[in-house]
């Protein structure tokens, strides 16, 4: 799964469903949920979910970033 110091992807379970969550990390003690999605029947669409949406969000905050610089 793709991670960051400042990204992570996180699934819960929420009774028979699962949520997927991306989380930024804005300081040491506070997060921020940058995308969610839910209704997975399994915890594997979840993380397949979770993982494909990091990546391309990591993707395009670095193009977004090298655009502005």
């Amino acid at each position: 799964m793709t991670t960051s110091k400042k990204f992570v992807a996180l699934v819960e379970q929420d009774g028979a469903t699962w949520i997927a969550k991306i989380l930024r990390r804005k300081t040491a003690r506070e997060t921020i949920v940058s995308k969610t999605q839910d209704g997975f029947a399994t915890q594997e669409e979840a993380d397949k979910w979770a993982a494909t949406e990091l990546a391309d969000f990591l993707k395009n905050l670095t193009a977004k970033n090298k655009r502005n610089k």
